[in-house]
């Protein structure tokens, strides 16, 4: 539990943060110096510094997910291999497209993109979403450029270029508002520099921040941004699973049987501005996916 100290040391007043953990059976304090006086955003450093003392135990964890995944991939023959890649793309196919309301039912995605049976008494414009994101992500993944703003409007093109023309890959050059959201996107007119900023601190963080992270944070700058009229989850999870399969962690897929805690995740760190809050939705739902791997 985080706990506020106030020490007095000659007369003079200071105030500490401090949080007792459990770690390998041995109880462990950590610490830190608030000031003379309680800052006005105490919640908020709260939560950043606890999100601190357990990064190192979930990256540890992260880590050896990785390493797990990885020993028993390699001992998978190859055909067991590419039957697991096609089932996660199926599913993530289905679950990244019916959050965003298409009403194709898993069976039916996997039919359409395993057989190449169209269902009957679905709308088009789904049928042929499901199947541009299936050719997408499976190039997205195979693609060695570095990951740049040229890179995400191809993508968003491809997407929707039979379905949604006028908006296919271009940038909005309106207001949109996030239905049953609190969260204000930002203005048209900022959407451009803040994509300019996101890529200065994708290239500087690349190789410093934990790929996990990384991933859980391109996802929420990117839907934050929110630079397309349309589709900005649905290529804001396709980058987030491409930073995972390129750091070689299992890649993620958000069940929209479990969107309510996604929603409330994404909205509460845009509202709050505080990206502690979806990073710890984002570490538990990993950890949770891949227990198996521990």
């Amino acid at each position: 539990m985080v706990k506020i100290a106030k020490k007095v040391i000659s007369g003079k007043t200071y105030y500490y943060l401090g949080h007792s953990f459990r770690s390998k059976g041995k109880v462990s304090k950590k610490e830190v110096y608030l000031g003379p006086s309680l800052p006005k955003n105490i919640n908020q450093i709260k939560k950043a510094f606890v999100l601190s003392i357990y990064k190192k135990k979930w990256y540890d964890s992260f880590d050896k997910i990785k390493k797990n995944a990885i020993k028993q991939f390699r001992s998978m023959p190859i055909e067991a291999r590419e039957k697991a890649l096609d089932n996660f793309i199926v599913k993530f196919t289905y679950d990244t497209n019916r959050i965003e309301g298409s009403k194709l039912t898993y069976h039916e995605t996997a039919e359409l993109l395993e057989r190449g049976i169209t269902p009957s008494n679905r709308p088009i414009r789904d049928v042929k979403e499901s199947e541009a994101h299936n050719t997408i992500f499976r190039k997205a993944l195979k693609e060695k450029k570095r990951l740049s703003f040229q890179l995400i409007l191809y993508w968003h093109r491809e997407l929707f270029k039979e379905t949604k023309s006028g908006i296919a890959g271009d940038i909005r050059k309106h207001q949109v508002e996030i239905s049953g959201s609190k969260f204000l996107p930002p203005s048209p007119v900022e959407v451009y520099p803040l994509m300019v900023e996101f890529f200065k601190w994708y290239n500087k963080n690349e190789d410093k921040l934990h790929p996990v992270e990384l991933a859980a944070l391109v996802h929420l700058k990117l839907v934050t941004i929110h630079p397309f009229v349309d589709g900005n989850g649905r290529i804001s999870r396709l980058v987030m699973n491409l930073v995972l399969h390129r750091h070689e962690f299992p890649m993620l897929n958000i069940q929209y049987t479990g969107r309510k805690s996604y929603y409330n995740a994404l909205e509460r760190s845009q509202v709050k501005k505080e990206e502690s809050v979806f990073l710890q939705w984002f570490f538990k739902r990993y950890l949770s996916e891949y227990k198996k791997y521990l």
